[in-house]
């Protein structure tokens, strides 16, 4: 089913060099690994018309780690979300950001898998979102802990997919 770019975001968790460089501090080649495809997902996305949001982790404010790694084409659309806690809605603006824009489906990727991205997608689905979880454009630590998240996402709140499998409607 292809999503709806006016009522669609793509969510990208953490994707910073702090985790995805290998001079980063909290580097995960897995993340690293990401990169590319979380790009070529943002990309598509906004080619059709749909909007990015990109969450960035607190403890590394104001640093080199802290800024989204190079590859991310943050449009003046898109919203960045400077976030305090695992999940990206809490103590944020971005309920109120999606809200205000009619945007239900988010397509979440980015980094970590069973930390920020598994917490931001539980809080979408009790806050009445769709979650997509795409789970090639997802970074983890350990294989385990990838499988751990999608498998979660999936029973839990929300639905997994592939980079491949989303597709957007055209617009008029």
């Amino acid at each position: 089913m292809p999503y709806d770019p006016d009522t669609t975001a793509v969510v990208v968790v953490d994707m910073q060099n702090g985790f995805c460089h290998p001079d980063g501090s909290l580097y995960a080649p897995a993340s690293e690994a990401a990169v590319d495809d979380v790009a070529a997902l943002v990309d598509r996305a906004h080619d059709a018309g749909a909007r990015g949001v990109y969450t960035r982790e607190h403890v590394l404010e104001g640093s080199w780690e802290a800024e989204l790694v190079d590859e991310l084409d943050v449009a003046p659309a898109d919203h960045v979300v400077e976030k305090h806690t695992y999940d990206a809605f809490h103590e944020t603006d971005l309920d109120g950001w999606l809200s205000a824009r009619g945007i239900d489906d988010l397509l979440i990727c980015g980094t970590l898998a069973n930390v920020c991205v598994l917490h931001t997608a539980g809080s979408a689905g009790l806050r009445d979102y769709r979650p997509v979880l795409v789970e090639d454009a997802i970074g983890y630590i350990d294989e385990a802990d990838h499988e751990y998240a999608l498998d979660h996402a999936d029973w839990l709140f929300g639905e997994t997919t592939t980079r491949d499998a989303v597709g957007f409607r055209p617009t008029c």
